[in-house]
């Protein structure tokens, strides 16, 4: 009898929240769950929507017309320029991952929050070089890159600039170290970038940013397990950072799958490099030891061609 109630009681405030109505904002009343009262906006405030016109500090602060009247590129054509600008065809074990990384990379920078770093920088050209590292075509490897970053409108300069600037002030440090700067931020490469990040409050986390901390913590001598990463990651994102960790968790045990996977194809593809060397060894040494016979048939055959040509002469004599 209850449920009946609360029914006919939903019903009739959904018919109530879709009859006409002179005020935009009206909204109906429903019952949620739990059998409380929830305001619900009405068709007319939705048909008045309008991008980016929100009475919130996020509408406001991306609400402006360089946001919303942006024209945004799709994946495809960001994977067109991509294919434009590096001007062969990828090597077919390659070409489902390049496309991975063309969309994800262009989604990412894109996004009105997005806001480049050093330690996604870091984290962005890591991924590229673990990737491509092995990319059968000598000397692709760079070329590849630099299509990529122009591609999706990333300056390659600066991006390997603050990334390398990053490198260098890490080295030396402790996982302590970073810490400090993490909880309170100097005025390094590291402290900027965390300030920035703690005064955003709409600040972005990308899966780049995550493999950016991983590299400061192989640096400052962590094990590069994902047992081990874990209550690192969570300390440096939610603790010192506070942010949530748990995307960049996920992030990390991708990357050390992804790592092991391309570690043991890395060693399978030497396995059957070997193999082919080996045979390829044997082959020729056969092909030697065949001719190698081949000259002592010759040779025995011009012998006996000498003997019996002198045994005729003696016999003529």
């Amino acid at each position: 009898m209850k449920f009946q109630t609360a029914a006919l009681l939903l019903l009739a405030a959904s018919i109530e929240g879709f009859s006409p109505s002179s005020n935009p904002a009206r909204t109906s009343v429903a019952l949620n769950a739990k059998g409380l009262n929830v305001d619900l906006p009405s068709i007319e405030s939705q048909i008045a929507y309008q991008p980016g016109a929100a009475d919130t500090d996020f509408a406001r602060k991306f609400g402006g017309p360089e946001y919303v009247n942006a024209e945004v590129r799709t994946v495809g054509e960001a994977f067109a320029a991509f294919t434009e600008e590096y001007g062969y065809s990828i090597n077919a074990l390659y070409k489902n991952m390049m496309n991975d990384i063309v969309g994800t990379v262009h989604l990412i920078t894109v996004n009105a929050r997005f806001v480049r770093d050093p330690v996604w920088s870091l984290g962005l050209l890591s991924t590229l070089e673990l990737l491509l590292k092995n990319y059968p075509e000598e000397g692709m490897y760079e070329r590849i890159s630099s299509a990529l970053f122009k591609s999706c409108n990333l300056d390659e300069a600066a991006i390997r600039a603050d990334a390398a600037a990053l490198s260098e002030w890490v080295e030396g440090k402790s996982k302590e170290d970073i810490e400090a700067v993490l909880k309170d931020a100097d005025d390094s490469i590291l402290g900027t970038t965390v300030k920035n990040i703690k005064d955003d409050e709409f600040w972005m986390y990308s899966k780049f940013f995550g493999v950016g901390l991983l590299q400061m913590m192989e640096k400052t001598g962590v094990e590069m397990d994902k047992d081990e990463v874990y209550p690192v990651m969570e300390n440096w994102m939610s603790t010192q950072l506070g942010r949530s960790h748990l995307t960049a968790c996920s992030d990390s045990d991708l990357f050390f799958r992804v790592k092991d996977k391309l570690e043991m194809m890395e060693t399978m593809m030497k396995e059957i490099e070997i193999r082919e060397k080996k045979r390829m060894a044997e082959r020729l040494e056969e092909k030697a030891e065949a001719a190698l016979r081949a000259a002592e048939r010759e040779e025995k055959m011009q012998d006996e061609i000498k003997k019996e040509a002198e045994a005729i002469g003696a016999a003529s004599e």
